[in-house]
C-alpha cells in the first residue's frame, strides 16, 4: 500500500514537519511536551547554525534545527537515523557551539542562557547498566556531582529512543505520548487516528505531512531523502560492527557510492575527512 504521509525520520520529512517557518507552532508544541510546566516556551525563532563554531569543520556540522526561545534559551534538535560511533560525544561537542556563541566582547560576567540538546534516535544505545533503563524512551541528562546533585542547571541533554516507544493509541496519556506516537507511526497511517481528530495542532501536522499536497519538486526531494534514509539504515544496521574498522570501511565505501559528502561520512564513521579520502 502506498504511503499517504511522509517518513519523519528522513531529513526532508523531519524538516518539513518541524523545521520550516510555517512549522514553528508544531515545533513549539513538541518542545513544550518535553519541558516541565514551569519552563514552557511561549515563542521561538529559528537561528542560522552556519555561523556557529570556530573552525571550517565546525561550520560544516550543521544542526537539523537550531532555535532560540524568547527568553534566550537555545535548542538544538537533531534527528539520528542510525547508530554510529561517538554519537554521545558528538552531541556534547555540538552543545558547546551555542554556549560559545553567547560570549560577549569586552566585559562579560559569563552569565549563560540555558542550552538544550534534543536527539530523536531511530535506535537504542544498548549500553545500560540496569534492566529498567533498557526500556526507557526519554533520557534526560544533566551535569551532576559524585552525590547525584545537579552541578549545573543550564545544560540539558534529552535523548528519545524511539524503538523503545511501544504504546498503542488507547494507551496515550500525555502530550509527549501523542507526539512520539505521531513520529513513530506517521508513515504507516492511512488516516488520521481518532485521538488526533480534535487536536488542531496535530491536524496541521498531518496536513504538512500529506504527500498528495506536495508539488513535483518537493515529492522528488522527499523520494531522494527517503532512499538515502533506507540505504543508510540498511548499510549501518548490517555493516557497523560495533565500531570495528572493517565496519567503518564498508560504510564509507557504500556511502561514497551513494554520493554522500565527506562531512556526512565523517559523522557516520567517526573518522576524519582525511582518513575517509584515503579509503
Amino acid at each position: 500500500m502506498r504511503a499517504k504521509y511522509i517518513n519523519p525520520f528522513t531529513d526532508f520529512g523531519f524538516k518539513k514537519i518541524f523545521g520550516e517557518e510555517a512549522s514553528k507552532p508544531l515545533l513549539l508544541d513538541f518542545l513544550n511536551s518535553l519541558l516541565p510546566e514551569n519552563s514552557q516556551i511561549k515563542n521561538l525563532s529559528f537561528q542560522n547554525s552556519e555561523h556557529l563554531g570556530q573552525t571550517e569543520m565546525d561550520r560544516k556540522s550543521l544542526f537539523d534545527i537550531f532555535c532560540e526561545a524568547e527568553n534566550g534559551e537555545k535548542f538544538i534538535v537533531e534527528l539520528q537515523k542510525a547508530k554510529q560511533n561517538y554519537f554521545k560525544e558528538r552531541t556534547i561537542y555540538y552543545s558547546t557551539f551555542p554556549i560559545r556563541e553567547q560570549a560577549e566582547k569586552g566585559e562579560w560576567n559569563y552569565n549563560l542562557k540555558p542550552v538544550f540538546c534534543i536527539g530523536i534516535l531511530d535506535f537504542t544505545f544498548d549500553d545500560y547498566e540496569t534492566e529498567p533503563e533498557k526500556s526507557e524512551v526519554v533520557h534526560t541528562i544533566k551535569l551532576k556531582n559524585q552525590n547525584g546533585k545537579t552541578f549545573y542547571e543550564k545544560l540539558t541533554y534529552i535523548y528519545l529512543e524511539m524503538p523503545n516507544f511501544k504504546k498503542v493509541e488507547n494507551e496515550l496519556k500525555t502530550r509527549l505520548d501523542k507526539w512520539l506516537f505521531f513520529i513513530k507511526h506517521l508513515e504507516d497511517f492511512q488516516r488520521i487516528p481518532t485521538i488526533f481528530k480534535d487536536e488542531q495542532i496535530f491536524k496541521n501536522a498531518f496536513e504538512k505531512a500529506e504527500l498528495a499536497k506536495y508539488d513535483h519538486s518537493e515529492f522528488e526531494s522527499y523520494e531522494r531523502s527517503l532512499k538515502e534514509y533506507r540505504d543508510i539504515k540498511g548499510y549501518i544496521d548490517t555493516a557497523f560492527d560495533d565500531g570495528k574498522l572493517e565496519g567503518k570501511i564498508e560504510i564509507i565505501k557504500q556511502g561514497k557510492k551513494m554520493a554522500l559528502s565527506s562531512a556526512d561520512l565523517s559523522k557516520l564513521s567517526g573518522l576524519s575527512e582525511d582518513e575517509i579520502n584515503k579509503i
